[in-house]
């Protein structure tokens, strides 16, 4: 996975919702859609989307499948944003040391 397919992935509003739904832990499908305006069956392309983009993880569990926001994907949009944030404190340093 890269920061850029991450960040394409969570683009579209509907799985950016389904991916915040996640932050709470895991969930199956239907608990995913529930009180979206899309369909159950919306909702799965939406986590194969998340899931190619690397961003989201599933397991069987039974019949059904449980999906989990999948860390090691979600590390690389961190240190993507993080080389930003570093290049900004060294830029206020250097001009708090050189005025």
């Amino acid at each position: 996975m890269t920061y850029a397919s991450g960040f394409a992935a969570l683009a579209d509003p509907t799985r950016h919702l389904i991916f915040e739904r996640l932050r709470d832990g895991p969930a199956t499908v239907s608990v995913l859609a529930a009180g979206l305006p899309v369909s159950r069956p919306a909702v799965s392309q939406h986590l194969k989307a998340l899931k190619q983009a690397g961003l989201v993880a599933d397991q069987a569990e039974g019949a059904r499948r449980v999906y989990r926001i999948d860390w090691s994907g979600l590390n690389a949009l961190r240190t993507y944003l993080d080389g930003f944030w570093e290049a900004e404190m060294l830029r206020q340093m250097e001009e708090r040391r050189f005025g």
